[in-house]
C-alpha cells in the first residue's frame, strides 16, 4: 500500500528534549475494507478511521488536538502552537 504524508500543524515531534518547531506528519493509507486510516507517528496512539481519506485526516487532527490538551491540563508540557493563539498584553 502507498502511503501519504499530510502535514498538521507547526507541533514539534521532540519537543521535550529540543524545543524546535517541527511539524507533526500524518500517515494516510487505504485498508482492505474501504475504510482509511491515518496516524500521527509522533504522538504515541494517535490514529483514526474515517470513511473517506478526508475524514481519516480530520479526526487524527482533532484527536492530535485533543491528546495536546489533556496534556496541558495535567500539567505536562507541550510545545508553543505557532500562529494559533495571541495572547493581549
Amino acid at each position: 500500500m502507498a502511503r501519504a504524508f499530510v502535514a498538521i500543524c507547526t507541533i514539534p515531534p521532540a519537543f521535550l528534549t529540543t524545543g524546535t518547531a517541527l511539524m507533526f506528519k500524518i500517515q494516510v493509507e487505504p485498508e482492505d475494507d474501504g475504510r482509511w486510516v491515518a496516524e500521527v507517528v509522533d504522538l504515541s496512539g494517535v490514529m483514526a478511521y474515517g470513511a473517506s481519506r478526508q475524514e481519516a485526516i480530520d479526526r487524527v487532527q482533532a484527536l492530535a488536538l485533543r491528546v495536546l490538551a489533556d496534556r496541558l491540563e495535567h500539567g505536562e508540557s507541550i510545545p508553543t502552537i505557532a500562529g494559533v493563539f495571541a495572547v493581549a498584553p
